[in-house]
């Protein structure tokens, strides 16, 4: 046999996505290229790896095997690595992070001088959902999460990096002109919600119970993103955090109604398990943390 690790990473990736366009796509090759190393891989095995069903393609249980053995290869090969930049004094290893989605505007600003400064570290970044974000946490299989509500039931140790703000938003085709509305306006809008669970939506549920509003619910979707868009295209009002809207205001594709007790604010947390035994590379990222967050936060976000 004479498989490369090319060849290696290929037929993982084709496993992780059940598609060869799809691991094309995020290995950056072309749909032939993939296509190609992986009969070149297949040719070399006298038992069927995949197999196409309805269009569908599926590993075979042959095919798991090799996959369960292609991932320790190459988790051995990266340890090589790792070991040989620790060698030469360079700090390496991985740096596991998840995050809920609207954190992706706040902790790429707290990383990348750190990992710029650090070639051997390879980033790992989950953008996924609150639940998504916690249970990852709870099984230690990240280093850090980033969360704007404390989890309740997981004992954690956290540093707080900065407090989020949350307004009133919506398209610019209805003007706004009174310099501050009462609370009574969210009763006469109809809003659209982050779905259960959401940090935005825990907090904008807060203040909507403190004043003991009867709102509209328009609807409900499942990330910032998507609140966003949505309001751009007049579906109705919502409270979102300034840090995911800024290049919307500046381009005047969204406006802030101000509304007395606005903005309601909560923190972006940086939590960890209690107790947990830090590597090498999560412990200097720690440290860093503590360092420089309040110069990154004057750096990167005196507009906010």
């Amino acid at each position: 046999m004479n498989y490369t690790l090319h060849q290696l990473q290929i037929f993982l990736k084709i496993a992780e996505k059940q598609s060869i366009t799809k691991a094309s796509e995020e290995l950056h090759l072309t749909q032939p290229a993939v296509s190609i190393q992986l009969k070149n891989f297949q040719d070399q095995f006298p038992i069927p790896l995949t197999e196409v069903i309805g269009r569908k393609l599926y590993i075979t249980d042959f095919g798991k095997e090799i996959v369960s053995a292609a991932q320790k290869i190459l988790h051995e090969v990266q340890e090589i690595n790792y070991k040989t930049m620790a060698y030469n004094g360079q700090l390496s290893g991985v740096l596991k992070i998840s995050i809920v989605s609207t954190g992706k505007y706040v902790m790429p600003y707290f990383l990348s001088d750190f990992i710029n400064q650090h070639e051997g570290i390879d980033l790992v970044l989950d953008v996924t959902n609150k639940a998504r974000v916690l249970e990852n946490l709870e099984e230690n299989t990240v280093d850090f999460s980033l969360v704007s509500v404390l989890p309740k039931n997981i004992k954690v140790d956290k540093i707080q990096l900065m407090e989020n703000q949350l307004y009133l938003v919506g398209n610019t085709t209805k003007a706004f002109k009174k310099k501050q509305y009462d609370t009574s306006i969210l009763t006469e809008l109809p809003l659209i919600y982050r779905e259960q669970g959401s940090g935005t939506r825990h907090t904008m549920e807060q203040f909507i119970d403190k004043k003991n509003l009867l709102v509209r619910k328009n609807m409900e979707l499942t990330s910032n993103e998507a609140v966003k868009q949505a309001v751009i295209a007049g579906l109705g009002y919502s409270i979102m955090p300034l840090i995911g809207i800024r290049s919307e205001l500046d381009t005047g594709k969204l406006q802030i109604i101000p509304v007395k007790g606005f903005p309601i604010k909560s923190h972006w947390n940086l939590i960890w398990l209690k107790n947990k035994k830090f590597s090498l590379v999560a412990d200097e990222f720690l440290k860093y943390i503590e360092n420089k967050k309040d110069d990154i936060i004057k750096q990167k976000f005196q507009s906010i």
